[in-house]
């Protein structure tokens, strides 16, 4: 007689990694949340370094191209979007975001009045 063979076919698990990426912006967010323990170094950062340094500059360079009003609105919601956040003490996660957020603000209000042109004759004294 002979022998009945059966082959049987097994099946071998294959784990298949899901190599989708993650977007920039869902990348800094979290890196943002990582930064918690440096909670005041952004503090600090985000007060004084756009309050004495960023802000000013946007103001000089506001009075040197005219003084327009939208700029100074503009200026002023950038300037109060770093210091809210940060004084109602939320997490890392949203005031930094804000903070670069305000900063991007800046640059486009120093850059407009730069393609505007700066004329100290246009200033008001």
């Amino acid at each position: 007689m002979e022998t009945i063979t059966t082959t049987t076919n097994t099946l071998n698990p294959v784990l298949v990694a899901d190599n989708q990426r993650t977007s920039l912006f869902k990348r800094f967010l979290s890196w943002s949340e990582d930064q918690e323990t440096y909670r005041f170094g952004w503090l600090a950062i985000a007060l004084v370094g756009h309050g004495c340094v960023i802000t000013p500059i946007t103001m000089f360079s506001i009075v040197l191209s005219g003084n327009f009003i939208a700029f100074w609105i503009l200026a002023i919601v950038a300037m109060m979007l770093a210091l809210v956040t940060n004084l109602a003490a939320m997490p890392t996660r949203v005031t930094i975001p804000a903070f670069f957020l305000s900063i991007v603000i800046d640059l486009y209000i120093i850059i407009s009045c730069m393609i505007a042109g700066f004329d100290i004759s246009r200033t008001y004294i």
